[in-house]
C-alpha cells in the first residue's frame, strides 16, 4: 500500500464529456431514469417518493465497461470523485451521498480507490412541501481505462403517489444499502488512535472480526481520509495478535498550517469480506 500521491497521474486526462451525456433523461411519472452513456459506462437516477416527511431514498447507479474504473469519494490527486448536484428551483436537497466498499488498484506508481464493477451511490433527498416531486440532477463522475473521461449526465424524475409499489427501484436500493460498509460494533472498530506530535504517523489499535482475514493476508486493508483531497494507506510496521491489530499509517504531506485540534477524520477498514467505517475524533 503506499500514501496517494497528488502528483501528475500517468493517465492522460480527456478535457471533454460525451456530448449525449449533456442531454437531461426525462420520463413522467419515473423512479428510474434512462441511462446515460459514455465510452466508458453509463449511468442513472434511481428513486423512490418522498415518505411522509419528505424524505426521499434515491440512488446513482454507474456501470463502468469491463476494463474502466470510477473513483471512491476520496481519490486524492488521482482522479475525479463522483458530484451530484440538485437544482435549487426543484425544491429537492440532497443531504449525503453514500459509498460501497471501494477496491485498491495499482499501476506502477499510481494508486487508486475505485470501482471496477457495477456500483450504486446511495443518496438521501429532502423535497420541500407536500406538491409533486421532480428531480432535477446533474451528476459528475471520472471514468477511466487508458485516459480519464469527465462523465456529466441531467437527470431529471417526476415521482409517482408513494401508495404505488416499485419492487424494482426497492430491491436496487436495497442492494445498495447492503453493499455500505457497516458501523463500528464490539468486534470490529477502532479502539484506539493517536497523531505523532510531527504529524507524520498514525497509531491505530482495531478490534478486528475473529474469523480473521481471507487469503491468508495478516493485515487488513486500511483507508484514512483527511482533509478533502487526502488519503493515507501505507500501513507501518503492523502487528495481529489474534483480534487486536496495531499499526501506524504513514501521514503524507497535509495542508500548509494545517490544525488537527477539532477535526474529524474518516477511516475504512477492510479485513475479508467485512467492512468498517468510522471517524476519528482530535482533541
Amino acid at each position: 500500500m503506499m500514501i496517494i500521491s497528488s502528483g501528475p497521474r500517468r493517465l492522460l486526462m480527456a478535457v471533454v464529456s460525451v456530448a449525449a451525456a449533456l442531454v437531461p433523461f426525462y420520463s413522467t411519472h419515473a423512479e428510474m431514469s434512462a441511462w446515460a452513456d459514455n465510452e466508458g459506462g453509463r449511468m442513472r437516477l434511481v428513486a423512490l417518493a418522498p415518505d411522509a416527511g419528505g424524505k426521499i431514498r434515491a440512488a446513482l447507479q454507474i456501470e463502468p465497461k469491463p476494463g474502466w474504473i470510477t473513483y471512491w469519494k476520496e481519490p486524492g490527486g488521482n482522479g475525479i470523485p463522483p458530484q451530484i448536484t440538485i437544482a435549487a428551483e426543484s425544491g429537492v436537497t440532497l443531504d449525503a451521498i453514500a459509498y460501497p466498499v471501494p477496491k485498491h488498484f495499482f499501476t506502477g506508481a499510481i494508486e487508486d480507490i475505485a470501482y471496477d464493477a457495477p456500483v450504486t451511490l446511495p443518496l438521501s433527498l429532502t423535497a420541500a412541501g407536500k406538491g409533486p416531486v421532480a428531480i432535477d440532477a446533474a451528476a459528475f463522475i471520472g471514468i477511466c481505462k487508458d485516459i480519464c473521461i469527465p462523465f456529466q449526465a441531467n437527470f431529471q424524475l417526476k415521482l409517482g403517489p408513494a401508495i404505488q409499489s416499485h419492487p424494482q427501484e426497492e430491491a436496487i436500493l436495497q442492494a445498495a444499502d447492503a453493499s455500505l460498509p457497516k458501523p463500528p460494533s464490539q468486534d470490529f472498530g477502532v479502539t484506539a488512535h493517536a497523531m505523532s506530535p510531527d504529524r507524520k504517523t498514525l497509531s491505530l489499535t482495531l478490534a478486528l472480526p475473529g474469523e480473521g482475514p481471507s487469503e491468508g493476508k495478516a493485515a487488513p486493508d486500511i483507508i484514512v481520509t483527511g482533509p478533502s483531497g487526502h488519503a493515507f494507506t501505507k500501513q507501518i510496521g503492523g502487528k495481529r495478535d489474534g483480534a487486536t491489530f496495531k499499526v501506524d499509517v504513514a501521514i503524507g504531506k497535509l495542508p500548509e498550517n494545517y490544525d488537527i485540534s477539532g477535526k474529524r477524520w474518516g477511516v475504512l477498514v477492510i479485513d475479508g469480506e467485512r467492512a468498517m467505517e468510522t471517524t476519528l475524533a482530535f482533541e
